[in-house]
C-alpha cells in the first residue's frame, strides 16, 4: 500500500474536503438517477412492495459501509479503499477491482448524462438527448480541473438542492394525505398503497426483480472512501457519514417513495418516466413538475459530478508510480493538486455516452444501469472479503474503535445478499447479458495482470542474466 509519509509533497492529494463536503457527498452519492429515474421501473414491478426493498437494501449498505469505515481508519494513508482489497486480497484482485471501479464509475457517468438528455426533454422534446449530456459533461470537467475544493463546494450546493425538493414533496406529500387532496384518479390517502392490487400486486416475483434497480439506486454510497484521502478530518467525519445513513435511507428513500404513492396511485407511474415528475404532471400542477425536473436534472448532473472525481482518483491511484508512459501520465498530479490527466481521459471515455444516445437514444440508461449493477456486486464483494481478512489478521488488535456491528455475521450477510442480487439478474435478458459481459471483463483482467505480471517477471530474469 502506498504510504502518505514516503511520497513527495507535491504528489500528495490535498486534503481541501471540510466536514460539510463529506457529509453532503455522502448524501449526494446516495441520491441521483437511480432513485429519480430508476425508481419508476421499480415500482413497475413491484408496485408499493418496493419500499420492503429499498429497506433491505438500505440496511446492507450500511452495513456495507461500517466494514469499509473499519478498513478506511485503520490506515489513513492510502489513496483509495482499492488500497485495501489489494493489501488483503492480493495484486491481482486489486488490479481488477481498481479497474472495475474505475469502469464502474465510467457507466455510471454515461448513465447520468444520458438522463440529462431525457430531462431536458420536459422543456424541449425535440432537443437531441447527446447534447444536453456533452454541456454538463464539458462544464463539471472545468471545476473538476480547479481543485478538490471546488468538487466539494459543486457537490454541496447539488446536494442541498436535492434534499431541499424531496423534503419540500413529503411534507406536500403529507399535507395531501391529511386533507385528502382530490386528484384525477380519486384521493391522497394511505389507502392508495393497498387499493391497487394490494401491497405486494405482482406477488414475491416483482419485488424479487425490483431490488437489481434498487440496488443500481444506491450505487454512490461507498464515495467516502474515495474522500478519505482528501479530508481534514477523517477521524471525525467519516464515521459521522456513515453513521448518519440509517436516517437518510428512511427520509428520502422510503419517505419520498412512500408519499408518492400515497399521493398518486402506483399504477399510474410509467416505467419509462421519473415518478417524481409524473406525479406532479397527473396533478396538473406543471410549475411543480418543473421544479422537481430540474431537481432531477441536478441529481443527475450531482451524480455525473461525483463520478469525475471518482474515475479521475482511481486513474491515478492505478498508475500511481508506475514506469510506462501512459502510467506516469495519469499518475501525476496538477499544480492544484489535481489528477487532471487521469480527469480528461475519464471524461474522454465518458464522451462515448454522447455518440451511443446519438445511435440508440431510447436503450442507453437501461443497459448501463445492468452493467453498473454487476460490477459493484464484485466491488462491494470484495471490501467485504477485504474486510474480513483484515479482522482475522488484527484479532483483538483492531485498529480503531469503528468496529464493523456483528461481525461476522454482518459479512456474511452481505456476501449472501450479493449473490441474491446476482441470482437476480439472471431472470431478465438485458441483466443476464450485464452479467455475463461483467463476468467476461473480471477474468479478461485477471488474464491481462497474469500475463503482464509474467513478462515483468521473464524480461527482469532475463536483465538479471545479462548482468551476470
Amino acid at each position: 500500500m502506498q504510504k502518505e509519509s514516503p511520497q513527495p509533497e507535491n504528489e500528495q492529494l490535498s486534503r481541501g474536503l471540510k466536514s460539510r463536503h463529506v457529509q453532503l457527498i455522502a448524501i449526494g452519492g446516495t441520491i441521483g438517477t437511480g432513485l429519480f429515474l430508476g425508481a419508476g421501473q421499480s415500482i413497475h414491478l413491484a408496485g408499493p412492495s418496493i419500499l420492503i426493498a429499498y429497506l433491505v437494501t438500505g440496511l446492507v449498505c450500511f452495513l456495507l459501509m461500517r466494514a469499509l469505515g473499519e478498513l478506511l481508519l485503520s490506515d489513513l494513508h492510502t489513496h483509495s479503499y482499492i488500497d485495501f482489497i489489494k493489501q488483503y486480497l492480493g495484486d491481482k484482485t486489486g488490479f481488477v477491482a481498481g479497474w472495475t471501479y474505475w469502469v464502474c464509475w465510467i457507466t455510471i457517468a454515461m448513465a447520468e448524462i444520458t438522463a440529462a438528455g431525457e430531462y431536458m426533454q420536459f422543456w424541449w422534446p425535440k432537443l437531441p438527448q447527446w447534447l444536453p449530456g456533452l454541456g454538463i459533461l464539458i462544464l463539471l470537467l472545468g471545476l473538476n480541473s480547479i481543485n478538490v475544493s471546488a468538487f466539494g463546494e459543486t457537490e454541496f450546493w447539488f446536494a442541498i438542492i436535492k434534499i431541499a425538493a424531496i423534503i419540500a414533496l413529503i411534507v406536500a406529500g403529507i399535507g395531501m394525505v391529511v386533507f385528502s387532496v382530490k386528484t384525477p384518479v380519486g384521493h391522497a390517502s394511505l389507502s392508495n398503497l393497498v387499493n391497487y392490487g394490494g401491497f405486494m400486486p405482482h406477488g414475491i416475483k416483482g419485488l424479487v426483480l425490483s431490488f437489481q434497480m434498487v440496488l443500481f439506486s444506491f450505487i454512490g454510497i461507498e464515495m467516502v472512501g474515495m474522500t478519505a484521502s482528501e479530508t481534514a478530518d477523517p477521524k471525525t467525519v467519516i464515521p459521522k457519514a456513515i453513521n448518519d445513513i440509517p436516517v437518510r435511507i428512511i427520509l428520502f428513500y422510503v419517505g419520498s417513495l412512500f408519499f408518492l404513492m400515497c399521493m398518486y396511485p402506483w399504477q399510474y407511474f410509467s416505467a419509462a418516466h421519473s415518478p417524481f415528475v409524473q406525479v406532479f404532471t397527473n396533478l396538473g400542477i406543471r410549475s411543480a413538475a418543473a421544479i422537481i425536473n430540474f431537481v432531477v436534472l441536478t441529481a443527475a448532473a450531482s451524480s455525473c459530478n461525483s463520478a469525475l472525481f471518482s474515475t479521475g482518483r482511481m486513474l491515478f491511484s492505478l498508475n500511481y508510480g508506475g514506469k510506462k508512459p501512459f502510467a506516469k501520465k495519469m499518475g501525476t498530479l496538477s499544480r492544484r493538486q489535481v489528477p487532471r490527466n487521469a480527469l480528461w481521459f475519464s471524461t474522454l471515455v465518458i464522451g462515448l455516452a454522447v455518440i451511443l444516445n446519438l445511435l440508440m437514444p431510447g436503450k442507453v440508461f437501461s443497459l448501463i444501469a445492468s452493467v453498473s449493477t454487476t460490477c459493484f456486486i464484485f466491488i462491494w464483494g470484495a471490501i467485504v472479503l477485504a474486510h474480513l481478512k483484515y479482522r482475522k489478521q488484527a484479532g483483538k488488535r483492531v485498529a480503531t474503535k469503528f468496529k464493523m456491528p456483528l461481525y461476522p455475521f454482518s459479512d456474511y450477510l452481505i456476501l449472501i445478499f450479493l449473490g441474491f442480487i446476482a441470482v437476480v439478474l439472471c431472470f431478465k435478458t438485458e441483466t443476464l447479458i450485464a452479467l455475463i459481459a461483467s463476468l467476461i471483463w473480471i477474468g479478461a483482467l485477471y488474464a491481462v495482470k497474469l500475463i503482464g505480471d509474467r513478462l515483468r517477471e521473464k524480461a527482469a530474469t532475463e536483465e538479471a542474466d545479462q548482468n551476470e
